[in-house]
């Protein structure tokens, strides 16, 4: 799996997958769903039905990264 670059990441939209945020971690398909299942994935999850989403400013916010929009209209 690739991990996802610093432009990708900063095209991300509000929510993403489990798999893109672990991606974005270096962190494999069986890891982040056996983490996420025991509640230790290192960001937030909601979960929507039976999917795992991952708020992108709590990814990014982990990563060091600041988030790329703002308040301003």
């Amino acid at each position: 799996m690739k991990t996802l670059t610093l432009g990708e990441l900063q095209q991300l939209p509000a929510t993403v997958d489990l798999l893109t945020a672990a991606r974005a971690l270096g962190v494999g398909r069986t890891k982040a769903y056996e983490l996420a299942k025991k509640g230790e994935f290192p960001c937030r999850i909601i979960r929507v039905g039976v999917a795992y989403l991952v708020p992108t400013a709590e990814l990014l916010k982990l990563l060091g990264m600041d988030v790329p929009w703002s308040n301003r209209d």
